[in-house]
């Protein structure tokens, strides 16, 4: 009795596993990817989300990835990986403020990751955010120890528009510090 019941286990077991799923390659079109991109986590040897999200990247397929990193995040959890393929899936798609919001919970969780550092500083960057984009381009470089050209020219464009201060009528200014009462003070700006 015992023999039948392991043997009707295995066949259930056996049945259940379904086709294994191939991995699109990097030509793959649309179709191949958005399908792969729509496997869910109950779907027996499914595809990584991450390896399919990468690839759909690379061919252009910004929303067909962002699909494939939810999934990964829903399969692996949100790593650091995985927040910060989303947040430049929404970068590429035009989407500043969540893709800016991924990042910096990527950061949260590695301070020390390279990529998410990097398209922060693109993020805050499209944004005319140069100060601070200069920072996340300066932690990249440090953390990927120069060894990027694409960094390295990010940073660079990042510290001269950080220090250029362009005034609508070209002309240069003194700041003052008035004083106006206890704790109180008013910052005053005259032409030079």
């Amino acid at each position: 009795m015992k023999l039948i019941a392991l043997l009707v286990c295995a066949m259930v077991v056996t049945g259940c596993t379904g086709p294994r799923v191939p991995v699109p390659d990097a030509g793959a079109g649309p179709d191949q990817l958005r399908m792969a991109a729509t496997r869910g986590p109950d779907v027996p040897d499914a595809v990584d989300g991450l390896i399919v999200g990468h690839r759909a990247m690379a061919a252009g397929e910004y929303e067909i990835a962002l699909r494939a990193y939810h999934r990964a995040a829903a399969v692996q959890g949100p790593s650091v990986d995985v927040l910060s393929a989303i947040g430049s899936a929404n970068l590429r798609l035009g989407r500043l403020q969540q893709a800016e919001q991924d990042l910096r919970r990527a950061l949260e969780k590695d301070q020390r990751f390279v990529p998410a550092h990097n398209n922060l500083g693109v993020v805050l960057a499209e944004q005319g955010k140069w100060g601070e984009a200069s920072l996340h381009f300066r932690n990249a470089f440090i953390h990927d120890s120069g060894r990027s050209a694409e960094i390295q020219s990010n940073l660079r464009l990042a510290i001269e528009k950080a220090q250029e201060t362009v005034y609508d009528d070209g002309e240069a200014f003194q700041l003052l510090l008035m004083r106006r009462g206890q704790g109180r003070y008013l910052l005053l700006s005259t032409p030079l």
